[in-house]
């Protein structure tokens, strides 16, 4: 019989408003589910949890949008993350997570007020720069989970539309989080517990991913980018305020 914990209202609430950000914007979910996850249940739990929501709204988003999927560039960045992750393990035993958080939230934040208050900025032309964001995003993500931010500024700066940037980052997440998941099992942190959170909260999970790409598909290119640059400062205030209170 499948045992309904007292938490699992808390966590399908948490994760219907996180997907449905990362559906309709493609990235920020993790900043914004494992913080509150994390107030109701164990971290190592919470963890796993919002990965396989990570993967169920990507294999989604690909299943119904892959033809708007920049294949080369999704490829590209998840081949430079995998290269980054051995350092961002590294950078965890090393550097103070609250040092790395202000510097990350300030450039997050910096860069999303620019693109919103500044001239507009010139876009990157090709993919001759992916690596260096996917690098990037796979050291921040084996370090801290954080690998969407350094995503989210190549895709503005590649100029995308809203399809295509959602698609894209899916079509990034999607391995991505299969790889992290495999990691937790190998770590015993994939765990029954952590199933019957997900399974509970798949209805939920689901029905924001529709509702998300709904608004996606309804903002043109320029409300898009100030979405996603709105998105991106919040962020950024976020890790601050992180960083200070670590």
């Amino acid at each position: 019989m499948f045992h309904v914990e007292p938490a699992q209202l808390a966590v399908a609430a948490v994760l219907l408003v996180a997907s449905a950000i990362r559906s309709a914007l493609g990235f920020g979910e993790s900043l914004v589910a494992v913080p509150l996850l994390a107030l109701v249940i164990p971290v190592q739990v919470a963890a796993p949890v919002a990965v396989l929501a990570s993967i169920t709204i990507a294999l989604i988003a690909v299943v119904q949008d892959w033809r708007h999927i920049q294949m080369r560039s999704a490829a590209g960045l998840v081949l430079s993350t995998v290269a980054g992750i051995p350092l961002g393990l590294l950078l965890l035993k090393s550097i103070p997570e609250a040092a790395v958080k202000a510097a990350l939230g300030g450039v997050i934040l910096a860069f999303g007020a620019y693109s919103v208050l500044g001239p507009r900025h010139r876009e990157l032309a090709h993919d001759g720069y992916s690596w260096l964001f996917g690098f990037t995003a796979g050291v921040l993500g084996g370090a801290y989970g954080m690998n969407g931010p350094p995503l989210a500024i190549y895709g503005s700066l590649r100029g995308w539309p809203p399809k295509q940037f959602r698609a894209t980052l899916q079509g990034y997440f999607l391995p991505a989080s299969l790889i992290g998941m495999c990691g937790y099992g190998l770590a015993g942190l994939w765990t029954p517990r952590v199933n019957r959170f997900y399974i509970g909260s798949l209805p939920s999970i689901v029905a924001a991913t529709f509702l998300g790409r709904k608004l996606n598909h309804r903002l043109n290119s320029s409300r898009f980018q100030s979405a996603v640059h709105l998105g991106l400062m919040a962020i950024g205030l976020l890790l601050l305020v992180q960083a200070w209170a670590g």
